[in-house]
């Protein structure tokens, strides 16, 4: 057992067919009630426009809300896409949220993929990257609670000023998303904790810790902190009834999936910094049919108690110490989500969190 072992979970505006934005926002509020009761470290959030893909446009005042229901629970972003946002006016909702909530807040930034996102904002996805650093080093002036100003190539701050709530930076921490080993490798460079995804194999989340661990080091950042993964997670007594479920659910998040990044399209084709998309979301077009789910379950939480569990410690072995269990994809109806959360609850996590 490992206390520095913690477990949240994914919460999204899912459920049963039929549901209208408002019934799907309240499953948001159901599952997190049901995470904390169960001993769940955090409730992960995410952000997405103009789709059925995630209709959460703004994971922070959906964090607020729920913190109301839900006092002491922590929560995350996976992701806050930063170049969508003017700097100040993020921090400062950071700073609003850390004073109208009681736990820790995990803020994983990042770049954004959807052509379609950044072309209804007028943003150049091109400059995607360099707006994500900038972005990223206002908001930890932010977090300081002094003055600052800043000059950069996307944002100019030249008035001094400070945050105003100040914020209660100690419980606000920051990530940075992971896509690929290169962008690993600029995370760690940035000097910011790295949050990756399974929706690769093992021996590539090893290459992405790696290559993060070498940018870290080129700047000299050091953080023992967490190391956040999220994993899909569906579960059943076997192996094979938890394939099913994969099979039917993820094949249609996979669906829904490329039709929000227009994966057939290939719209990254002529974008800097996004060419290796292109391959990339050609094979979540694959994973749209259920007859080719069973190698992505095979890298994530599908399965048995004793399954998932080999899983968990696979992850703790690479270098995670805060893993993210993520039922909620499009469709999943609560007693399915409810039931992966329970039987994660109390068939895995207790063997690696006195939490639990």
């Amino acid at each position: 057992m490992s206390d520095s072992l913690k477990f949240g979970f994914v919460v999204a505006p899912v459920g049963a067919s039929g549901l209208d934005d408002a019934a799907l926002y309240q499953e948001v509020i159901t599952d997190c009630k049901l995470g904390q009761s169960l001993g769940y470290d955090s409730a992960w959030m995410l952000e997405h426009h103009f789709s059925d893909y995630f209709p959460t446009p703004s994971p922070l005042l959906f964090m607020s809300h729920v913190a109301a229901h839900c006092p002491g629970l922590s929560f995350g972003s996976s992701v806050l896409v930063a170049p969508w946002y003017h700097p100040l006016r993020l921090m400062g909702e950071i700073s609003m949220l850390s004073n109208l909530t009681e736990a820790e807040l995990l803020i994983g930034i990042g770049r954004g993929t959807a052509k379609m996102e950044y072309d209804a904002f007028d943003v150049n996805m091109e400059h995607a990257r360099d707006r994500l650093r900038e972005c990223l080093e206002i908001v930890r002036l932010g977090l300081t609670g002094e003055p600052f100003t800043y000059k950069g190539e996307h944002f100019n701050i030249g008035r001094t000023l400070r945050i105003r709530p100040t914020p209660q930076a100690d419980r606000v921490h920051l990530f940075g998303a992971i896509g690929s080993p290169e962008s690993a490798r600029l995370t760690g460079a940035m000097g910011v904790a790295p949050l990756n995804i399974c929706q690769f194999p093992f021996h590539i989340l090893e290459k992405m810790v790696a290559s993060w661990k070498e940018g870290a080091e080129s700047a000299g950042f050091t953080d023992a902190g967490r190391r956040p993964v999220v994993a899909h997670c569906l579960m059943a007594d076997t192996d094979e009834e938890a394939y099913a479920l994969a099979r039917q659910h993820l094949s249609e998040f996979f669906r829904l999936q490329s039709a929000h990044y227009e994966a057939d399209s290939e719209p990254w084709t002529d974008i800097k910094g996004y060419e290796q998309f292109n391959r990339y979301f050609g094979n979540l077009l694959a994973l749209s049919k259920p007859e080719n789910i069973d190698k992505f379950s095979a890298h994530n939480f599908v399965g048995s108690a004793k399954t998932v569990a080999a899983q968990v410690e696979r992850l703790h072995d690479i270098g995670f110490n805060h893993i993210m269990v993520h039922p909620a994809t499009v469709g999943v109806p609560r007693d399915v989500r409810h039931d992966t959360l329970r039987r994660f609850a109390t068939t895995v996590a207790p063997e690696f969190s006195d939490a639990f």
